[in-house]
């Protein structure tokens, strides 16, 4: 806010606005450029007043609903209007005082009825109610207030060491809870994977058995077809011995150092041999009995 005045004549910036006075009274508001006064006739500018946006900040500490002290940084702008400065040149002696003082009235009156977390919310809302009651005060005194920021909410200290743990727990829990599942589904496709290698093993295994099967039975026929009187259970006891030794060098040329304790000689051969046919005999006479088993027994 600026004056350049003399007796007779006075110079008013842009954005801004002059008042004049006579004998002490109000006459009238001088717009920007020079104007002239008639000092006999008790004319004079008695002082220029800035139509610029000015900023006022303020702090302001309060309770919130769940007794929670915050300190509440708020910025006001507002401005002189043209056509009524001269009511903000006579009505008030510090404008900024006065704004101030409604600030906290209507920030206490609301924030108190709020959580803290209502609060950080619905902040908007406290600053519209600021503007509303500012903007009904303040016009009367030839002020406008053009906007009203909450630029801050500051809760205790305490607090705000305590809302960080509790949000670092919430995402440990959540983290956790991904975990859990990851590590699950992971064991999941792990049994999966060990089921089904288990069930290809039994294939390849049941598949190996057979072919070893039909191998020991073309060799037997071969080998008696060509070698004339040789039966079967000479051939298959020919077969025992070299499975026999094929074994034992398999042991030999293992690369662990296992002990392996075995009755070792043909003999051995031959008793393996009369186990497995005898098994097989007795398996073959109890499928025909049941085979030939009369029918009125079943009654």
């Amino acid at each position: 806010m600026g004056n350049t005045s003399c007796v007779f004549c006075g110079c008013v910036d842009q954005a801004s606005v002059g008042v004049v006075e006579k004998w002490g009274r109000f006459q009238r508001l001088a717009e920007p450029g020079f104007h002239f006064f008639n000092p006999l006739a008790g004319e004079c500018l008695a002082g220029i007043l800035s139509t610029r946006i000015n900023s006022l900040d303020v702090k302001i500490e309060t309770k919130t609903k769940d007794n929670v002290f915050v300190q509440m940084h708020c910025s006001i702008q507002y401005r002189v209007i043209r056509g009524n400065a001269d009511d903000a040149f006579y009505e008030l002696q510090n404008p900024e005082e006065q704004i101030q003082s409604y600030v906290f009235d209507v920030v206490r009156a609301h924030v108190p009825r709020m959580t803290l977390d209502e609060l950080f919310e619905q902040k908007g809302d406290v600053a519209k109610a600021v503007l509303e009651e500012l903007e009904k005060v303040m016009g009367e005194y030839g002020y406008n207030i053009e906007h009203i920021l909450m630029v801050d909410i500051i809760p205790d200290p305490s607090v705000r060491r305590a809302m960080n743990e509790i949000n670092a727990a919430q995402r440990m829990q959540l983290a956790s809870g991904y975990k859990g599942e990851a590590e699950k589904i992971l064991q999941v496709k792990k049994a999966e994977a060990d089921a089904e290698a288990k069930y290809l093993g039994g294939v390849g295994v049941a598949r190996q058995r057979q072919a070893i099967t039909d191998g020991l039975r073309e060799n037997i026929l071969n080998f008696s077809h060509k070698v004339e009187g040789t039966s079967a259970k000479e051939v298959m006891d020919l077969i025992m011995i070299t499975q026999y030794f094929d074994t034992i060098k398999d042991l030999g040329n293992s690369s662990k150092n296992t002990t392996v304790f075995i009755p070792h000689g043909p003999g051995h051969v031959r008793d393996i041999g009369e186990q497995i046919r005898n098994g097989l005999m007795e398996a073959s006479a109890a499928q025909s009995t049941l085979l030939n088993k009369p029918k009125w027994l079943d009654s």
